[in-house]
C-alpha cells in the first residue's frame, strides 16, 4: 500500500512538473517571438531614420542648388509661359466665337435652301 502510495504520489510529482515544463516551453517561446518582433521593429526604425536622412538631405540639396541667376530665370520663364496661357485662352475663345458664328451660317443656310427648294416645287407645280 505504502509502495503504490509513493508511486502515486511520484506520478503526480512527475505530472506538475511536465506540466511546468510546458509552461515554461510556451513562455520561452513567447519570449522568443517578441525577441524577434523587436528586432523587426528595430531594423524598421532604423531604415526609416535611414529614409528620412536621405530626404533631409535632398531637401537640403534641393535649396542651396538654386543661384540666383536660376531664380531669375525660372521666374522670368513662369512670367513668360503665364503670357503664352493668356494669348493661348484668347485667341482660344476667339475660335469657339468663329465656330459658333460658321454653326449659325450654316444652319441659316440651310433654312435657305430649304425654302429656295420649296419655291422651286410650288413653282413647277404651277
Amino acid at each position: 500500500m505504502s509502495e503504490a502510495m509513493s508511486r502515486a504520489a511520484g506520478r503526480r510529482f512527475q505530472d506538475g512538473r511536465d506540466e511546468q515544463a510546458a509552461m515554461e516551453a510556451s513562455w520561452r517561446e513567447r519570449a522568443l517571438n517578441a525577441e524577434d518582433a523587436l528586432k523587426a521593429a528595430n531594423a524598421e526604425i532604423l531604415a526609416q531614420r535611414e529614409q528620412i536622412g536621405d530626404f533631409l538631405g535632398q531637401i537640403k540639396d534641393l535649396q542651396t542648388q538654386w543661384t540666383e541667376e536660376d531664380i531669375v530665370r525660372i521666374t522670368t520663364d513662369n512670367g513668360t509661359l503665364k503670357r503664352r496661357v493668356r494669348e493661348l485662352a484668347a485667341e482660344n475663345k476667339s475660335l469657339i466665337g468663329k465656330l459658333a458664328a460658321a454653326r449659325d451660317n450654316i444652319r441659316f443656310a440651310d433654312k435657305r435652301i430649304a425654302e429656295l427648294e420649296t419655291q422651286i416645287l410650288e413653282h413647277q407645280r404651277t
